[in-house]
């Protein structure tokens, strides 16, 4: 799965001033991201999936594949806390032009370790492309383990991890003992630099929907080893990236977003857009990042 290397994009999902889907602005945000990301990342949490119906995550997906004009490979987000729920998720999509699945670990319902290692199985059993792993306790409530992952990572069918869960110790342990084909992905940038030099092989990202080219250059100063002048390039983005969640996620960035004639900053509840505080902190420390 080296074609999932280095950045993946979370995308966003652009809302129109009636919060339908914005194709348009959708659109717009493809063309610009495929300047500098490897991948796009469709329906997870920073393209509130949540609030999304089943038809719209369907018709996103269709129109990301049409209008693909880079050829990048798709990872597609479906993941809950009913297993029976995803499973049939899994089979009323079409996934065609698909590489991989991402698939969150189980929220709210604090699952045993042995409760989620079932869940994740029944799903790669099941699913017919490729399944990646969700660790995000922040947001579940639950960890999935070192051991947990690598468990998992025996299955023929799960290829790799986005591990969000900001504990490095727990993302050593994996990259040592997981199998050389075994994908351990950020899934926070700002941890971008320190995963890759411990054997990451890129990140999932959401500042790469305003700022691709600046991961590409980190990736590729990375992969040559240059861990120094990837993170030159990180720092460029360390002041802006607490204010993308201050209000919630993906508020912060929609609003940079709209900043840059991409799209508007509209978002579904129960979110809202920025304060006008968060408006101006945004606005000031844009201007003062060079790409």
């Amino acid at each position: 799965m080296k074609k999932l290397y280095g950045t993946g994009v979370a995308l966003i999902t652009p809302f129109t001033e009636s919060l339908e889907v914005d194709f348009k602005g959708l659109k717009k945000l493809l063309q610009h991201t495929a300047k500098g990301v490897d991948y796009y990342v469709v329906m997870g949490t920073t393209g509130e999936a949540a609030t999304c119906s089943e038809e719209e995550k369907k018709a996103v997906l269709e129109f990301i594949k049409k209008n693909n004009s880079s050829k990048l490979p798709i990872v597609y987000g479906i993941g809950g806390n009913n297993t029976h729920h995803v499973i049939e998720s899994i089979r009323s999509t079409d996934f065609t032009d698909v590489s991989a699945l991402l698939s969150v670990s189980p929220y709210y319902s604090k699952p045993s370790q042995e409760g989620i290692i079932k869940h994740f199985q029944t799903i790669a059993d099941q699913c017919p492309v490729p399944v990646m792993l969700y660790n995000i306790p922040g947001r579940t409530a639950s960890n999935l383990t070192a051991d947990t992952t690598l468990r998992l990572s025996e299955h023929k069918n799960i290829i790799g991890t986005k591990e969000a869960s900001g504990n490095l110790e727990q993302c050593m342990k994996i990259a040592k003992y997981m199998p050389k084909d075994f994908l351990l992905l950020s899934g926070d940038d700002m941890q971008t630099v320190a995963m890759y030099s411990i054997g990451a092989k890129g990140v999932i990202s959401v500042l790469a929907n305003a700022f691709p080219q600046i991961f590409k250059k980190t990736k590729e100063y990375a992969f040559a080893g240059a861990f120094d002048k990837a993170s030159q390039q990180l720092f460029k983005l360390l002041e802006i990236n607490g204010p993308m969640y201050e209000e919630g996620n993906p508020v912060g960035v929609k609003y940079l977003l709209e900043t840059m004639g991409i799209c508007n900053a509209n978002v579904r509840l129960p979110l809202v857009e920025a304060s006008e505080d968060l408006q101006r902190k945004i606005q000031g420390l844009a201007s003062g990042i060079k790409k």
